[in-house]
């Protein structure tokens, strides 16, 4: 029985090509043609959410952490600093404040003698680099005397790095300023702000910022984390996130007008990752929304992504307290979202449209679709779901809208959000899924049969977990990762179906993770790419505007393919996961071509199944990229064992 297929593959291999009239025993017979069904070039995308520390402490290049005091425990990542013979009193006060969504501020007094004062740890090690430049900044309000503020930088070792003098401060909150030159590379830096002489001084938004950011903009995004997400070339970026979108109750649930305008007017929120997992408690984590929807609409832009928010229903995480809004005083939430569509495409003219400009933005972001809820479920979801739907579309028709289809692949709670979005014409829905390797290289035909007529499919969430759900044993090897691609073959030979997916989470924090296996690993100094990062980068680096119609001629264990089509650079594209644990010999046919050009571009994964990569050996797998120079539209292909192979081709029909 034959295996039929809609894919586009590019294949690469190390192994040797041998040209032949005499086709192996299992054939790919891409039929290039014919002609497929068109499919969203930008279906492969990125999901962002703040967990792990993934934004504080991670993308938002800040490096102090608890900036502005405002921490339940105000002094959480600071230590006090005294010396034996200092004088004096350091205290955290709130009385005529910097800024009254942010009240507390640090008062420095000394009586003269040694200095005093405090120094932050970071984002579980402050990391500064040898030949940079940091800027360092305050808010500051003299209070007696003509004190002098002492900002040090000192290694992990207790070494001096660079020190700075500010002096003269005024009566009134004002904001001072100045730049450190580490002279040594440390990933575990200390910032120490100390006073001395006599006299007192009032502290708030202590900042340090890598003047080297994602092109260079002040208190920006950090570089080498924004570089490995542009090198994707996504489609689209979903954000803020997943759970912390609902919160742990609705009073803690993301509220996007909170998080623009001037960074120092931005309330903190606690995290819903702070305290979710027992065996992972992280009580310093907060979100100062320095990267607010205004940083994402802006991050989208800077990367070719369309960006694709979502915002809270009125339903809080229903793992937690399930806390619902009624439905008569949901009104807010749907004008929260109503205001959200004229933020990122009203004129400058308009209300919100206004506060986009006065960003620096007057242009608008090409907001084309928004997502309703996060995971939800059941019928209070669908009531709500109706309710957003039904205004949205009112004013704005052309809006794409994603909803939920709750937290699994395949029960009861999916199969019935499915039916209800069904009978409301819903535009996309969210489908999530983390589970074993097996689950996605037995579900490579998932899509074959959903309706075409229907809603369109977003696989928003999912990984493979080599141990089980949450658990602190799952890794990125590249197990995993071949496992993701196999399904991901399948996704793209329907892609008139599926329009978008997404690999969660994204960034984990080696020191403050939360959840386990993540795209993308980082600590205070660099960036580790995974085996699941290259199979992400290869589908997306790699992606088409039509399937191809491809056959595999007979079974063939842990074999998987897809074909698409680029017609602006007039290419094939043929996918091949080979999941077995010996190479295979397949004869390839690009039936209907009279002619391969060369060369062949051929980029190869492959290792062993339990790799993985780390700092030590961060290119353990990672892609290798080879040419075929004499090729014809017939030959037999020899894939490595555990592989993913990407070939790109030109073909004369």
């Amino acid at each position: 029985m034959k295996k039929i297929f809609r894919h586009s593959v590019f294949a690469l291999s190390l192994a040797p090509v041998l040209l032949c009239t005499k086709i192996s025993a299992v054939t790919i017979t891409v039929q290039t043609d014919q002609p497929g069904v068109a499919i969203n070039r930008g279906m492969w995308g990125i999901f962002f959410e703040d967990i792990n520390f993934g934004a504080d402490g991670g993308l938002y290049a800040e490096l102090v952490k608890n900036r502005g005091f405002e921490f339940p425990d105000p002094l959480m990542g600071w230590i006090k600093i005294f010396n034996n013979v200092a004088h004096g009193e350091i205290s955290i006060l709130d009385e005529q404040s910097f800024d009254a969504a942010n009240p507390h501020y640090l008062r420095l007094e000394s009586e003269g003698g040694a200095p005093l004062g405090v120094a932050n740890e970071g984002f579980r090690g402050l990391g500064v680099k040898s030949g940079e430049a940091y800027d360092f900044s305050a808010q500051v309000r003299n209070v007696s005397g003509a004190p002098v503020l002492r900002i040090d930088l000192y290694s992990s070792d207790g070494e001096i790095l660079d020190t700075v003098r500010l002096k003269d401060f005024s009566s009134g909150w004002k904001k001072y300023a100045a730049v450190l030159h580490p002279k040594t590379t440390d990933a575990k830096a200390k910032l120490y702000v100390q006073i001395e002489g006599k006299g007192g001084v009032d502290l708030d938004f202590i900042s340090l910022f890598p003047e080297h950011t994602w092109k260079n903009r002040p208190g920006g995004l950090r570089a080498d984390m924004v570089q490995v997400l542009a090198d994707l070339h996504p489609g689209f970026l979903r954000f803020p996130g997943g759970c912390i979108v609902e919160g742990s109750t609705l009073a803690g649930r993301y509220q996007w007008k909170k998080t623009i305008g001037p960074v120092e007017e931005r309330p903190l929120l606690i995290n819903r990752w702070n305290k979710e997992f027992s065996h992972r408690p992280t009580p310093d984590y907060f979100q100062s929304f320095g990267l607010g929807f205004f940083e994402y609409f802006q991050l989208c832009e800077d990367i070719g992504a369309s960006p694709l928010p979502i915002l809270n229903c009125g339903m809080a995480c229903q793992f937690n307290s399930g806390e619902l809004c009624p439905l008569d005083q949901l009104e807010p939430y749907i004008q929260d979202a109503l205001d959200l569509i004229e933020f990122a495409n009203g004129p400058a003219t308009s209300e919100w449209g206004a506060k986009r400009a006065a960003m620096g933005h007057p242009q608008p972001f090409h907001l084309k679709m928004l997502g309703v809820g996060n995971e939800q479920w059941g019928q209070q979801y669908i009531d709500r779901y109706a309710k957003f739907a039904a205004a949205i579309k009112a004013k704005y028709p052309d809006i794409q809208l994603v909803s939920a289809a709750g937290p699994s692949p395949d029960d009861d709670r999916f199969k019935f959000a499915w039916t209800k979005l069904r009978a409301l014409n819903a535009d996309i829905v969210d489908e999530h899924n983390y589970a074993n390797p097996s689950w996605f290289f037995d579900n490579t035909h998932r899509y074959d049969h959903y309706d075409r007529n229907g809603p369109k499919v977003f696989f928003g969430e999912y990984a493979a977990q080599s141990d089980r759900v949450v658990s602190v044993k799952n890794r990125n090897n590249l197990e995993c990762a071949l496992a993701e691609a196999a399904c991901m073959t399948g996704l793209e030979r329907n892609g008139d179906v599926v329009r978008m997916a997404s690999y969660a989470p994204l960034f984990a924090n080696t020191e403050a993770w939360q959840w386990k296996p993540d795209l993308i690993w980082v600590n205070s100094l660099g960036v580790l790419l995974t085996p699941n990062y290259y199979v992400q980068k290869m589908f997306a680096n790699n992606a088409g505007d039509a399937t191809v119609p491809l056959q595999i001629s007979a079974d063939a264990a842990k074999l998987f393919a897809s074909a698409t089509r680029d017609h602006a650079a007039g290419e094939i594209i043929l996918k091949v996961v080979n999941g077995a644990d010996s190479p295979a010999s397949i004869g390839l046919d690009f039936s209907g071509a009279k002619k391969i050009a060369a060369p062949v571009s051929v980029t190869t994964l492959a290792g062993g199944l339990n790799d993985e990569n780390s700092f030590a050996d961060p290119a353990k797998i990672a892609p290798r990229q080879t040419e075929l120079n004499e090729i014809s539209p017939r030959f037999d292909y020899t894939f490595p064992a555990h592989s993913l192979t990407v070939l790109r081709l030109k073909a004369e029909n």
